[in-house]
């Protein structure tokens, strides 16, 4: 997964999953215009193993993120990948997908956890936390987070992904003490959505599983 050749920017002329548009509106009487993205809904789930008392994410590469780790006179192609390396990319997660399915948000939240991280789990036992809005300056597509309990006897595969559709996952468990010591950094390579669940397992969940 460290593996990374060949990086080229290229102009988007179609995609499955981000379609930009201009909204123009008229605000207190002045014109205005603003340019978007369309993309999916999704969800994201807290996962958290009782029997080890672990917490469990997902790590991956992210090209948004390795990209944006580069300066921008260093953007030129081919991107050097000796000098930024795969690992710029790398983010920690929670286990999360797109809704592009019509089915309940519960169903594919499951489908998620047993896809990305190997558990089966009963998608009415999961717990609604929130929904949110993500990039609200560029898409403002809806999150809803969830939360789900699981044991060792609930791993039925090792996750990883759909390698049909290129996802290259690792699945990392961390207890609760590592997770603290992982937000006590000042920079973290996490996106808002995961900081916000760690927060509201810390102040709903952790203190029934404390040493």
């Amino acid at each position: 997964m460290d593996e990374l050749s060949d990086v080229m920017t290229v102009p988007l002329t179609n995609s499955n999953f981000v379609q930009p548009f201009r909204m123009l509106f008229k605000q207190a009487g002045k014109d205005k215009s603003w340019d978007l993205v369309k993309v999916h809904e999704s969800v994201a789930i807290i996962i958290f193993n009782i029997s080890r008392k672990k917490l469990i994410f997902v790590k991956q590469f992210r090209p948004a993120v390795y990209i944006n780790s580069i300066p921008a006179e260093d953007r030129t192609n081919p991107i050097d990948t000796i000098k930024y390396p795969a690992k710029l990319g790398f983010t920690l997660e929670l286990c999360a997908g797109i809704v592009d399915k019509q089915k309940p948000l519960t169903e594919i939240a499951a489908e998620e956890i047993l896809e990305e991280c190997g558990y089966k789990v009963d998608h009415q036992k999961l717990e609604y936390i929130i929904q949110f809005h993500s990039g609200v300056g560029l898409s403002g597509d809806p999150q809803t987070i969830f939360y789900a309990e699981v044991t060792d006897e609930m791993k039925v595969s090792s996750g990883g992904g759909n390698p049909e559709e290129g996802e290259l996952i690792d699945v990392v468990e961390m207890s609760i003490a590592e997770v603290e010591t992982f937000l006590s950094q000042k920079r973290v390579p996490s996106p808002g959505g995961f900081l916000f669940g760690l927060h509201w397992f810390f102040n709903k969940k952790a203190s029934f599983y404390a040493s």
